[in-house]
């Protein structure tokens, strides 16, 4: 079976860059994006974009490249960062000493070569073995505690290592956090702790049992689940309101120590002891070893055992016991060297496939979903996981009919493994055939394409109902016709209540009294005369009226707007005004052929393709012709009239960041586009210039690291209204 993982060996990291045609630059560079993206999404929005086992795959990638070629080594590389971000929403705080991260070793084979290396730089013996200690690995939210004078003075998430962000109101209301260090545990503090700071670091969690309670009333509330008990407890310590945080039943375990100096403590096994002696929540696990094969003992029962514990572990941390030795040990640029974490392979279930069903997302592509007789992997049920496109399907060989290995991919997302080619089953599995992606849209039976060089099947009719919610809020969003008031929530009720289907239907076919009528998301917290605890806040007649109006002044938007908000494949709002500036009106550019289309500089045959092809599907022609009779303009205003704008700063490329005081960035943007320029949303070498208005923050400082010059608000103005780059 391709792919599987045991307990004793790993499967080989898959390269994405093979095949391609990077230099190792460009390659590492692309890892450091996807690290730092995906980071940003774990540690500051608390809303994970892919497990942690492909976060490692991408990790370790990195690490490769940069072992072969050290001097793509930066300081701004992710290998040489903690991890973590700190939000603007609280106090920053700077921790006592950096919090480090952990290396990982994925398999036990990579755990023994780190317990080598160790006992070899500390002298071990088979006489004198080094003695380790083990501890469960929470996964959960890091937090530091610091006490002075044995009192609890602040807490304070991991953030980036150096600074964090101060938690201490949410923290308090977190019972198993002592207020006060116990005496017992003061004794063994230098001066009885006083005129001392202690900072203590560990994980605060939500236990399972909480977490399907927390779960079980979103649900009921209409409020979306938490993806697991990590990102409940994340989402749950920075809470605005210390009174949320209360409610939610947190729990800690504390296991570090930021200067262990003060102490009457010289191990981890002992620093322990004193732990739970202060009065701290210490997992109970935690076991001294003095053999590589009470090591993989320990790993083998956490992981026998995981299942039966009330919260999430994702593998077991092994740690030099003696501080002596930690302190020759050291550290590298981003983690301990006398630490590492044994991360888990996740748990794999058999089972029978049923059926390969397709969904169709909110942009049009076809996602093939593998369903399948429920199973429970790692503590809870699945019967179906993503397929992701045809290439996986072909590329796993899964059939209906197979018996498959299913897992969880980070222990959080149902991920089919591939079929069981067991003795008589590869035969019966030969026998069945082999699944093809359908050749219509199960949604509303339109064609569905396929564009070259793309893996992805899309269904591109506007009429399609499993995309209209997408279509219907991004037709109302600030660059496109610009509606404001028809956010997610009221668009999602005003679908479900078939007030609208299309972007048509805002013009004729929704009403005023329609939409006051439509509910907002939200309820109502308190009971008044009007209303009762727990009752749907609608929109109401006031709100109403200026949302109609609004959709009534988004007639006059104009062909570019209009382009763009159809959403149309590759039709961003550059594209949008190319193709407005070329033909004027949507007439002239549905009988202009892919070859003319293709032809306008910027554009060219990919995009020109794709827009062809949306005007040949039937139903979108309809709702165009609705838009129309509906007195929605698709013209371009001023089309032949305005002067030839000199293009003087073509070839330049433009970043804007940070906030602007006499425009907002598309604003600028726009101006700087209308003179050739081109504006990315990222900086890179190629970058000419980075605009960077107040609060600007990682772009600015990606920026000067690539030496990329920097122009404020006022070089901005001069560009505008002379069309001239400021002299060097």
């Amino acid at each position: 079976m391709a792919g599987q993982m045991s307990l004793f060996g790993g499967s080989t990291p898959v390269t994405e860059g093979e095949g391609t045609k990077e230099t190792p630059r460009e390659h590492a560079a692309r890892l450091n994006e996807i690290l730092n993206h995906a980071a940003y999404a774990y540690y500051a929005l608390d809303a994970p974009e892919m497990t942690d086992a492909q976060f490692d795959r991408y990790l370790r990638e990195l690490q490769g490249i940069e072992a072969a070629h050290p001097e793509l080594v930066t300081p701004d590389s992710y290998t040489q960062r903690i991890g973590g971000f700190v939000s603007e929403q609280f106090a920053p705080v700077r921790h006592a000493q950096r919090m480090y991260s952990i290396d990982d070793a994925m398999n036990l084979e990579e755990l023994d070569e780190w317990l080598a290396r160790t006992d070899e730089a500390l002298g071990a013996t088979p006489e004198h073995p080094l003695a380790y200690t083990c501890e469960l690995k929470i996964d959960g939210l890091g937090i530091a505690l610091t006490y002075r004078d044995g009192r609890l003075v602040r807490a304070a998430t991991r953030g980036d290592g150096t600074t964090g962000e101060d938690v201490t109101q949410n923290a308090l209301t977190i019972k198993d956090i002592p207020r006060t260090l116990a005496r017992a545990g003061l004794a063994k503090i230098a001066d009885g702790g006083f005129g001392h700071s202690i900072e203590v670091r560990g994980e605060v969690y939500m236990p399972r049992h909480s977490f399907q309670r927390l779960n079980e009333e979103n649900d009921a509330a209409g409020r979306p689940p938490f993806a697991n008990p990590r990102n409940a407890a994340a989402g749950s310590l920075r809470q605005k309101d210390p009174k949320v945080t209360g409610a939610r039943d947190l729990e800690t375990f504390i296991y570090a120590v930021a200067d262990e100096g003060p102490l009457a403590v010289a191990t981890q096994h002992d620093f322990l002891a004193w732990l739970s002696s202060c009065g701290f929540s210490v997992n109970p696990h935690a076991r001294r070893v003095t053999s590589s094969k009470a090591v993989h003992e320990y790993c083998a029962d956490a992981l026998a055992h995981r299942d039966s514990l009330d919260y999430d572990i994702d593998g077991v941390v092994v740690k030099v016991d003696e501080f002596s030795g930690q302190e020759t040990l050291g550290f590298t640029a981003r983690a301990p060297r006398w630490s590492i974490a044994f991360k888990f392979p996740p748990e794999e279930k058999k089972t029978v496939l049923r059926e390969i069903r397709v969904q169709v997302g909110r942009t049009g592509v076809l996602t093939p979903v593998a369903e399948f007789d429920p199973v429970v992997v790692a503590g809870s049920t699945i019967a179906r996981a993503t397929l992701h496109n045809i290439d996986e399907v072909h590329r796993r060989d899964v059939r209906v009919g197979d018996t498959i290995v299913v897992h969880k991919a980070g222990d959080v997302i149902p991920e089919v493994v591939g079929p069981v080619l067991d003795g008589e089953m590869a035969q019966e599995h030969a026998a069945r055939p082999e699944w093809e992606m359908p050749k219509v849209c199960p949604s509303c039976g339109s064609p569905v394409v396929q564009e070259e060089g793309e893996v992805a099947y899309r269904c591109v009719s506007i009429d399609c109902p499993a995309q209209a919610l997408e279509r219907l809020i991004h037709w109302g969003s600030r660059p496109a016709m610009d509606i404001d008031g028809l956010g997610e929530e009221i668009v999602k009720h005003l679908l479900d209540e078939g007030a609208v289907r299309d972007v048509a239907d805002y013009y004729d076919h929704l009403t005023e009294d329609m939409l006051a009528g439509t509910q907002t998301g939200r309820v109502y917290d308190t009971t008044t005369k009007d209303h009762i605890e727990g009752d749907a806040i609608v929109v109401g007649p006031t709100i109403a009226k200026k949302i109609m109006e609004q959709i009534e002044a988004s007639k006059k938007q104009g062909l570019a707007r209009v382009l763009f908000g159809l959403g149309i494949r590759h039709v961003g709002t550059n594209v949008a005004q190319l193709l407005a500036k070329r033909f004027g009106s949507l007439e002239a550019l549905m009988l202009a052929d892919e070859e003319t289309i293709a032809s306008i500089e910027g554009i060219g045959p990919k995009i020109a393709h794709a827009v062809h092809e949306f005007f040949e599907i039937k139903e979108n022609v309809a709702v165009l012709e609705r838009l129309r009779a509906a007195g929605v303009m698709l013209e371009q205003p001023g089309f032949g009239e305005e002067p030839e704008v000199p293009q003087t700063l073509s070839g330049l490329t433009f970043v804007l960041t940070g906030t602007l005081e006499h425009y907002t960035r598309d604003e600028a943007g726009a101006k700087l586009k209308a003179m050739g320029a081109k504006v990315s949303g990222s900086v890179s070498k190629r970058t000419s210039y980075v605009v960077a208005g107040a609060a600007a923050g990682s772009k600015l400082t990606k920026a000067q690291s690539l030496g990329v010059p920097v122009l404020d608000e006022a070089a901005l103005e001069e560009i505008i209204a002379t069309g001239k780059v400021p002299e060097a």
